[in-house]
């Protein structure tokens, strides 16, 4: 194989995945397995850490949220390099700087050393994610990207179902340094994996002209289809940021399910979202991304609607309405990334997977702090207000869609006209 790989056009090729696909595919799972327990792995530690560490609510709040600002300011400016590396190198380097801040996050024992932890984490896990879409975009067709996006969405659940509850075992046996000590472990085992195996993803390298970072960066973010791409992720991430840190409250204090029940309802919302990932990735590829897309927005107005209403309801209603939820919500995701992942042009795909990237930490920080100014929360516990997230929500939802047809119509107009030029390997994938 040369340096550098050949140029093919985007065939659809076969419907099955090649045993190198299915490589691809699992090894970024797990990649994303890693990144997703590490985002969200702080906040139910925050019992353990702030008596640990003796600091304040406030200053816990303020290490969550370093990780988020970081993770979006790297997104931005590793832009305008992210198409000028192979995408195998890019990813490995910010791996490897991503599970030494991890380590870190591990070996912190005051303050300031778990807030810079966290800062070095996210600066890099900022563009890891990004790296990753891109790769799946390279070697995978539109026509098999709705099953790739499923596998790989489904972390999100894995995380919730296995890595949250196994590393709030390991923190309550260990202390709450021993869940990122188990990060670090599997990150060097997923990064020595893709060393030694994944191929060097570099063909759009020959489709990059000589221009600089910042000229690249620009010409990104001033691009008219890609801007629309940008404003639909942005309200997609920033509908579900809206209800996410208020939903324990809520459940407990106004639903009245207890706080030992909570763990039933997330292994069970978690499992079925598992499980459906790649069933609902599969539908995108058979059926069409944008009907699923516009299913997943049905299901979430729906859903929301009733959920941001439920009022002392049993253990088992608030499981199945989460779940059917979850499958809204799953269905939106898998298929939207899918859709969008065919916007950029093979020589733009990690500035605009970064810029993305960098727009869903933004976003949904802003969400979650402009949903904490709506909300209430009253002296026996109950959350007022929480109904008005749910409305917002259905708004963004049905902006979405709207800004999404007109990806749909992009996207499927593009096709129409022949085939693209694309960066394949030689083998096809």
């Amino acid at each position: 194989m040369s340096s550098v790989s050949s140029l093919h056009a985007a065939e659809p090729g076969g419907t099955g995945f090649s045993g190198y696909q299915k490589f691809v595919v699992g090894v970024l799972a797990f990649l994303q397995f890693t990144i997703v327990l590490d985002f969200m792995l702080l906040a139910p530690l925050g019992a353990i850490v702030i008596p640990a560490l003796k600091i304040t609510p406030e200053q816990f709040g303020e290490v969550v949220s370093a990780y988020a600002f970081s993770a979006g300011v790297s997104g931005i400016l590793a832009a305008g390099f992210a198409d000028r590396f192979d995408r195998k190198k890019l990813l490995l380097f910010f791996y490897t700087g991503f599970m030494a801040g991890t380590l870190c996050c591990a070996l912190a024992h005051s303050y300031t050393a778990l807030l810079l932890a966290r800062m070095v984490t996210g600066l890099f896990a900022g563009v890891v994610g990004a790296a990753s879409m891109a790769i799946v975009t390279d070697l995978f067709p539109l026509s098999m990207r709705g099953r790739v996006m499923g596998f790989i969405q489904s972390a999100f659940a894995a995380s919730t179902v296995l890595g949250l509850p196994l590393s709030l075992a390991l923190s309550s046996r260990w202390g709450w340094n021993a869940p990122f000590f188990l990060i670090v472990a599997v990150c060097a085992v997923v990064g020595s994996t893709i060393l030694g195996r994944l191929r060097p993803v570099n063909a759009h390298l020959t489709l990059h002209p000589d221009r600089s970072p910042l000229h690249h960066l620009l010409q990104t973010l001033t691009t008219r289809s890609y801007l629309v791409g940008f404003v639909t992720t942005a309200l997609l991430t920033m509908g579900g940021f809206l209800l996410m840190p208020y939903s324990t409250l809520f459940v407990v204090h106004n639903v009245g399910i207890s706080i030992d029940q909570l763990s039933v309802v997330y292994l069970i919302t978690g499992s079925v979202s598992a499980i459906m990932g790649p069933v609902i990735g599969r539908a995108s590829d058979t059926f069409g991304k944008f009907r699923v897309f516009a299913f997943g927005c049905a299901a979430t107005i729906v859903m929301v609607l009733i959920y941001t209403r439920l009022s002392n309801v049993s253990l088992w209603t608030l499981i199945t309405i989460s779940a059917l939820l979850q499958i809204g919500i799953f269905s939106r995701m898998i298929s939207s990334s899918a859709l969008m992942s065919a916007l950029p042009k093979p020589a733009d795909r990690g500035a605009y997977m970064s810029i993305s990237s960098s727009l869903q930490q933004m976003s949904g920080g802003l969400a979650a702090m402009a949903g904490g100014m709506v909300v209430k929360q009253l002296d026996d516990g109950r959350l007022l207000h929480f109904d008005v997230l749910g409305d917002v929500l259905v708004c963004t939802t049905l902006m979405s869609f709207v800004l999404m047809y007109f990806v749909n119509r992009r996207v499927t107009g593009a096709a129409a006209k022949g085939p693209i030029v694309d960066a394949r390997q030689p083998d096809g994938t």
